[in-house]
């Protein structure tokens, strides 16, 4: 009788290793570009909480150092989603009829989430050389790259200085960077984001004077990207994917609190993103301003049309684009008519 209960257990642990096999060798694989960012937060959390598994995919993720680096492998079908930001690249590549489209929300900020920070050398605010934005004329500003959202978050401010574009000398330094050249003083301000804003002002060497929310409301900063092969040729894994993803951000949403990740379920937020992103102290994370992730996955199409003309009349973009030739929100739209419209969790 013994024999006979250990063969029955050994074939049934067959079968469920075959069954196993067979669920994993029929997953659709979706390659996902990230920057391992934290505004990359949902399509973690949907992967270490089994919400792609749950829809029958097996996501492959691809680090870049930057989201520009994701445009090419997109257009080409080589990724089918990425997570990038709408910057004048992107807009130039879409011009040169690299087919790629703005799907969701992945970073954007709305009021108390400003995760973009204007930050002032703190000699400069000590000796009252800074007090407001109109004292950022002639003075150095740092941003990461040329023709990013930040830009625009930069411009809007400078504007409401009574400032315009040339008033400032503006440098090209990665966010890290920016921690060391105000310790060099090599520049006077930033636009800068977390966590190294954070780390700036802990440091002593720069003040918060502001947040992106509060000087560009609800920018949109990041965003889903599919490619036009995962669109056409498989829409029913694009409609999935979307299902795991908002569900995902629905959970980032429910950690938040005002302003940081302080809500219910904080702890094992930070706890995935210190698994899957380059920030792997906890402490950070509790103390930084974290994005915003609209929890049903909309798309700011104002804030994109802003900084689409702002790039336009720099010169940054070529072409006659326009954001409703970049933007499909049916995935959302779908994946909604299943999920309903968020409740938070409190």
């Amino acid at each position: 009788m013994k024999r006979l209960r250990a063969t029955w257990a050994r074939w049934a642990a067959v079968v469920l290793l075959g069954a196993f096999a067979a669920a994993s060798a029929g997953a659709a694989v979706v390659r996902v570009g990230t920057t391992s960012s934290s505004s990359d937060a949902p399509l973690f959390i949907a992967d270490k909480k089994g919400y792609f598994k749950q829809e029958g995919l097996e996501v492959e993720f691809t680090p870049f150092d930057s989201a520009a680096k994701m445009i090419a492998p997109l257009g080409t079908g080589q990724l089918e989603v990425g997570a990038g930001s709408p910057a004048a690249g992107f807009f130039n590549a879409v011009a040169r009829h690299v087919n790629i489209k703005i799907v969701a929300d992945k970073g954007s900020m709305p009021p108390g989430y400003g995760y973009l920070v204007i930050l002032v050398r703190k000699d400069l605010v000590d000796s009252g050389k800074y007090k407001s934005y109109a004292d950022l004329k002639g003075m150095k500003v740092a941003l990461p790259a040329p023709g990013t959202t930040t830009d625009s978050t930069l411009n809007e401010a400078l504007k409401r200085g009574g400032l315009k574009w040339g008033d400032v000398e503006v440098t090209h330094l990665g966010f890290p960077q920016h921690v060391v050249a105000f310790q060099n003083k090599a520049i006077d301000a930033s636009v800068t984001t977390e966590p190294s804003a954070t780390r700036a002002v802990q440091m002593g060497i720069a003040v918060r004077v502001g947040g992106g929310d509060e000087v560009h409301p609800r920018q949109q900063v990041a965003t889903i990207l599919y490619s036009a092969e995962f669109i056409k040729q498989r829409p029913d894994d694009a409609r999935r994917f979307m299902r795991a993803y908002l569900k995902a951000a629905r959970d980032y949403n429910d950690a938040l609190r005002d302003g940081h990740i302080a809500g219910p379920n904080a702890d094992e937020i930070i706890g995935i993103l210190t698994q899957t992103t380059t920030i792997k102290d906890a402490n950070v994370y509790k103390a930084i301003t974290p994005n915003g992730v609209d929890p049903d996955g909309r798309i700011n199409e104002d804030s994109l049309r802003k900084d689409l003309q702002f790039f336009k009349d720099r010169g940054l973009v070529e072409g006659n684009i326009s954001v409703d030739q970049v933007v499909d929100g049916s995935f959302v739209d779908w994946a909604l008519k299943d999920l309903g419209p968020y409740k938070p969790k409190r």
